[in-house]
This record gives structure tokens, C-alpha cells and sequence, in this order.
């Protein structure tokens, strides 16, 4: 058994330290907006503020959704609206719909106590190019049937800045 435990902390080691090696870094940008109630209404439209100075890198976005076992569906239709720094109002944003379970019916996000929660991959037709450095402003709108949406807890903004080599 005490061979066990220290085979494990070892193993635990080791993989502590190659992601520490290979350069894995936090979020650029990571914030995240309680649904009120977990009911989420389609004039609930959460806005999060990404500062950009490096026009030239590139970025990685994700929509954070975390929803409770009752949530009805097996994806999310949503339009991210941008504000770009000098415009004065949000762009129209194009329809997104991202897979939240399997043709089966399983959730596709990590789960825990009947909470899931998705990180899911905006593609790079879905986000404009951040082409002038300043303040962007990216707000999440529901655009599902159900008004409100069930069983929604959160939703967030995730931005990855990609380190050149």
C-alpha cells in the first residue's frame, strides 16, 4: 500500500512537471456570470471587457457554459456580439450553435455531482480579428427557443493568447 501511495505522488510529479515544461500557461482572459436563478433570460446578455495591446498575436476564444442535470438540450444556439475599442455599439454577431452531449444523449463537458460545465472552441469565423489594440467588448446573447433557458449556471468568456515560438 505505502508502494502505492508513493508510486502515485511520483506519477503526480512527473506530470506536474512536464506541463510546467511544455509551457502550459493560465487564460489570458477568464471570467464567468451567474445565470440569476439558472434561468437564462434573453435579455440577461453578459458582457466581458478583454483588454488587447498585441494585435499581432493570436488568440484562442471559448464560450464556459455550466448547466445543471435539467438542462433540456443537447446544444446552444448564441450570438457573440463585439464592440470594438472606438465603436459605439455592438456588432450583430453571427448565429453560433455548439454541441453540449453525443447523438446518445451524454454530456460532452466534464461533470461533477450532476454539474457539467463545457469549454467549448470558437472557431475563427465566429470571433472577429482583433485588429486595433484596445478594450473589445464581446457579449453572450441566448438565442434558443425556451425564453428563459433552464438549468443554465454560468456562462463565460475564455481567451488564450498563443505564444510563438
Amino acid at each position: 500500500m505505502k508502494n502505492r501511495i508513493v508510486s502515485l505522488a511520483l506519477g503526480a510529479a512527473v506530470l506536474l512537471l512536464t506541463a510546467i515544461s511544455c509551457g502550459v500557461k493560465s487564460a489570458y482572459y477568464q471570467k464567468q456570470e451567474a445565470i440569476p436563478g439558472a434561468q437564462w433570460e434573453y435579455k440577461f446578455q453578459p458582457v466581458f471587457a478583454v483588454d488587447i495591446t498585441d494585435t499581432q498575436a493570436l488568440y484562442r476564444f471559448y464560450l464556459l457554459v455550466r448547466h445543471d442535470e435539467g438542462y433540456p438540450n443537447a446544444n446552444l444556439w448564441f450570438r457573440l456580439k463585439v464592440k470594438a475599442p472606438g465603436d459605439t455599439t455592438f456588432s450583430e454577431g453571427i448565429r453560433i450553435e455548439k454541441d453540449l452531449a453525443d447523438s446518445k444523449g451524454e454530456w460532452l463537458g466534464r461533470g461533477m455531482g450532476g454539474i457539467w460545465e463545457h469549454k467549448l472552441p470558437l472557431l475563427a469565423k465566429e470571433v472577429p480579428r482583433l485588429a486595433k489594440p484596445g478594450r473589445y467588448e464581446f457579449r453572450i446573447e441566448q438565442i434558443m427557443r425556451s425564453n428563459p433557458l433552464p438549468s443554465v449556471l454560468n456562462v463565460g468568456l475564455i481567451v488564450e493568447k498563443i505564444e510563438r515560438k
